[in-house]
């Protein structure tokens, strides 16, 4: 008997409402279905050693708190938008079919993930997994921080920016794109490093080869933060090393397009989130 784990958004109540009716659709099909918020990490931990598949509603966001608590498991998940954008989503909730996923007619995609570390005075301050993007940045004063770049411990440059991002392939469509950087392919496992508005640079962004390990060292007179996948901060501090390398563990996602589903995409989505965006700012200058 196959168990699904249904992660709905717990600020959208329509995701709770869909999550109630494909449980019963599930339980119809002979399967187990339970629903969980997605922001309740412990339970989440506690069921997805059972878990086959993981459906999340929500937006992008909540597919990244997922795949972070999914993926030592190797549990895959399957996206479905209930968000803006949806980069990570598979599916429409009109085109959710509760036979196909039981049947487990879809393909896996993997996904790598990163691996954060921050040091200070020489101990470990904390570990952290991401999925999109590591960034060290600015804290709340708009000034630029320093912050001398190491690649697997040779010498790259030091940057007088806002900040850097590492990032995966799956978050080359997020932050980095937003700060001029490349589009990847969403299964190579190579890494995009990009400055933040640096000062004077020629390195404007830079892909590096599979295995490779960055190593920020931070010089500020001022409080600096690091962030995982945007939902996760810490405080910097003068001296604080950060190292940032692709993780042990891969992400799984089930798809039920076809393989070459990025590219038809890409420029579909990419358009939409500007539509989107642009019908904010209208309701905006309309209030």
């Amino acid at each position: 008997m196959k168990n699904f784990l249904l992660l709905h958004h717990p600020k959208l109540p329509r995701s709770l409402a869909l999550a109630q009716q494909w449980a019963a659709q599930f339980e119809q099909q002979g399967a187990n279905a339970t629903i969980v918020s997605a922001w309740h990490d412990p339970e989440i931990s506690r069921c997805i050693p059972q878990t086959d598949l993981a459906i999340t509603l929500g937006g992008d966001g909540t597919i990244l708190r997922a795949a972070r608590l999914c993926a030592p498991m190797r549990v895959p998940i399957l996206g479905v938008k209930m968000g803006r954008v949806g980069f990570l989503s598979e599916i429409e909730p009109e085109q959710f079919d509760a036979r196909v996923l039981v049947d487990g007619a879809y393909w896996i995609e993997e996904r790598t993930m990163l691996h954060a570390g921050c040091a200070r005075d020489g101990k470990t301050v904390g570990e952290f997994e991401a999925l999109n993007d590591v960034v060290v940045g600015r804290g709340a004063l708009a000034r630029v921080i320093r912050l001398a770049t190491f690649i697997d411990g040779d010498y790259l440059a030091t940057f007088v920016a806002d900040g850097a991002i590492v990032a995966t392939a799956t978050g080359s469509t997020a932050y980095v794109f937003a700060a001029g950087g490349p589009i990847l392919a969403p299964e190579v496992k190579t890494l995009a490093l990009v400055p933040i508005a640096p000062y004077l640079s020629q390195i404007k962004s830079l892909v590096l080869p599979e295995g490779s390990r960055v190593l920020f060292r931070l010089e500020t007179d001022h409080h600096s933060i690091l962030t995982i996948d945007g939902q996760t901060d810490v405080e910097l501090r003068d001296g604080d090393e950060i190292t940032v390398e692709a993780s042990a563990h891969m992400a799984r996602f089930a798809r039920l397009r076809p393989r070459t589903y990025f590219f038809r995409s890409l420029v579909k989505r990419l358009r939409g989130r500007a539509t989107e965006e642009e019908k904010e700012a209208m309701q905006r200058i309309n209030q």
